[in-house]
């Protein structure tokens, strides 16, 4: 307002600037609690233990997985890498501390569709006498239920097919699928749900170099379309390569931070309890 404007003039504005400023601090605080409830960790854990006796498998586990990551959890066998993923995805409930997925208590959350798992082996499915587009059409129910699939529902199944390279294999029998082409399978599942973030236990078990390596090249691209990749993995090679973040663990974390960092640390040392090789099997 210029110096020479009236008092009169300068009350009125001040009503309504008054009434604009009421305005614009109410958007903004609701702009503020969109953006902190979007930016809330997908999972986030604080001093988390448990044990299946009186003996803890984990302790002291603090950590939290935001939006869009890929992260890779490794350690060896018996390291309670299994038991940390079941405690995140709410299978499990801490026996001290607290695990929230989403936002809410893991234990109790139950919007499903919001996150994909990929088991260690999808050999279960070699007994399952159902096609490829069968198997995926799975990932819509928890939209539609178990009745009638819409055209649109169809056409999200039929385009994570193509997205995870499947859809020449749409009418296959899932049996007659090799490992690698049955986890793609089963990730077209996921996407078809629509699903957040990806789990995937030791997905490439008995799954050929070749295959292992598109595998890959498939997660950092959906990672790049803004998914959310959470690993567990026994090879430290492929996880080195392709993950963004690692956390090392053998009951408690021994390292939590970039793939990087990881390589030039001394955690692999302190969680295997040996110079274990990156090139290779971790245990």
């Amino acid at each position: 307002m210029s110096a020479d404007t009236s008092t009169e003039q300068r009350v009125g504005a001040r009503d309504g600037a008054d009434t604009a400023d009421a305005a614009d601090e109410t958007a903004a605080t609701t702009e503020t609690t969109d953006s902190s409830r979007s930016a809330d960790p997908v999972i986030e854990l604080s001093d988390v233990e448990f044990g299946y006796t009186a003996t803890p498998v984990v302790r002291d586990i603090s950590l939290a997985i935001e939006p869009g990551e890929y992260l890779a959890v490794v350690g060896p066998n018996g390291s309670g890498k299994s038991t940390l993923m079941k405690l995140m995805l709410g299978l499990l409930e801490p026996d001290q501390g607290t695990a929230t997925l989403f936002g809410e208590s893991a234990h109790r959350f139950d919007d499903g569709q919001r996150v994909g798992y990929v088991a260690q082996h999808a050999s279960a499915s070699k007994e399952m006498p159902i096609t490829v587009r069968e198997v995926v059409k799975m990932g819509r129910f928890p939209h539609v239920g178990f009745g009638t699939l819409s055209s649109e529902d169809w056409q999200v199944v039929d385009e994570a097919l193509v997205t995870v390279g499947m859809g020449e294999f749409a009418n296959r029998r899932i049996t007659q699928l090799s490992g690698g082409q049955r986890q793609r399978a089963f990730i077209a599942r996921a996407l078809a749900s629509e699903a957040e973030m990806l789990v995937l236990d030791e997905p490439t078990v008995g799954v050929d170099a070749e295959s292992v390596d598109a595998f890959y090249d498939l997660l950092e691209s959906l990672n790049d379309q803004g998914i959310t990749v959470l690993l567990i993995e026994h090879d430290l090679g492929a996880v080195t390569d392709h993950a963004d973040r690692v956390v090392c663990l053998n009951g408690r974390v021994h390292f939590d931070g970039p793939t990087e960092e990881f390589v030039d640390s001394d955690a692999l040392a302190r969680a295997f309890g040996t110079a274990a090789n990156l090139a290779g099997d971790g245990g």
